[in-house]
């Protein structure tokens, strides 16, 4: 056994001087240290010795063993750290060198103007909605009293899921679920995405709106007014004028249309307004009375004002862009407008 443990002492030496990395350091446990390495053999073969003379071969095995552990540990470590070095130097940076130049972000202008929306509402008391982008037919279409023959429900214009499941065709739905989980008097405005099968210059398949609710006693449409009026001056400037003019809502009598004062030529007349001094650029109304009901609320005691309003219309009418695929184009040249 000694002339075993001498010869392998002897291969040990060899191996060891021919390791160089972490992977040699790997095949040297393997075929040495390991379960079924040259080592763990000669702890096996001591069942072919006598009784008497196994305490012995396995003292000078253990001596063995562990000597060669203790320098495998020592050219681990040290294989180790020549390798960690080896790699900050690599990744050095030298400080003198001038640096990468970055480039700020910015926000998205349709962002900007949820944001400052959200901003102008929260002031006025409302709270901030988030409702689903996957609705039911109930809640984007029966509940907000959509008739069933109503062009909006063809596949032509909405993606439908499922039969009676779809992407939201407008924010209203939220109307209905904060009227069937909030007990009035309540405020809310609802800023989203909604989805509708269109794409042209003016439209794309994906757009955002915001939409506004106020549920209360004895509103009228002079409060709906009143309200409109104050949002258009704090979006665009105080000189704003509002115009209402009648129009038709299912899920709100009566209904207007709403337009502002051009903000390019002050209601005089330009290309943008087409000369009539004004631009729409949101519907509204008194709630149906059978929204309300549909709600379980009794539309005798109860009234609400609601509202409806195109972000990316209002961003390029605030920030002058003619085609909404501008504002989805990614174009760096145009985002980098918007920094702070």
């Amino acid at each position: 056994m000694k002339e075993k443990i001498k010869a392998l002492e002897a291969r040990v030496d060899e191996a060891l001087a021919e390791v160089k990395s972490g992977e040699g350091l790997k095949d040297f446990f393997a075929k040495y240290l390991g379960r079924t390495g040259s080592i763990t053999a000669l702890m096996k073969e001591m069942g072919n010795y006598p009784k008497e003379e196994r305490p012995i071969i396995g003292k000078l095995i253990n001596s063995f063993r562990d000597s060669v552990q203790a320098r495998f540990k020592a050219l681990e470590e040290r294989i180790a750290a020549e390798e960690l070095a080896a790699k900050y130097a690599s990744e050095q940076v030298d400080i003198t060198m001038p640096a990468k130049r970055t480039t700020r972000g910015a926000i998205h202008p349709t962002n900007l103007v949820r944001a400052k929306l959200c901003e102008v509402f929260i002031g006025m008391g409302f709270k901030v909605y988030e409702g689903r982008e996957v609705e039911d037919d109930y809640h984007n279409f029966t509940a907000l009293n959509t008739p069933k023959d109503h062009p909006a429900r063809d596949k032509q214009d909405t993606f439908y899921i499922a039969e009676d499941i779809m992407l939201r065709t407008h924010t209203s739905p939220g109307q209905i679920h904060c009227l069937e989980t909030m007990k009035p008097p309540f405020k809310v405005v609802m800023p989203g995405r909604v989805f509708r099968c269109d794409d042209d210059a003016t439209h794309t398949p994906m757009f955002h709106q915001i939409e506004g609710l106020v549920i209360d006693k004895n509103l009228s449409l002079c409060d709906l007014q009143g309200l409109l009026d104050t949002l258009a001056k704090a979006m665009f400037t105080p000189e704003t004028k509002t115009r209402f003019r009648p129009s038709y809502f299912p899920f709100t009598e009566p209904s207007v249309e709403v337009d502002v004062s051009c903000c390019e030529c002050g209601g005089v007349g330009c290309r943008l307004c087409k000369g009539t001094g004004w631009i729409e650029i949101l519907g509204g109304g008194v709630v149906n009375r059978r929204v309300i009901e549909n709600c379980g609320l009794n539309p005798d005691e109860w009234s609400g004002l609601a509202f409806g309003a195109g972000l990316d219309r209002i961003a390029m009418l605030k920030y002058g862009i003619n085609n909404i695929h501008i504002l989805y184009d990614g174009d760096q040249s145009i985002l980098r407008q918007f920094r702070k």
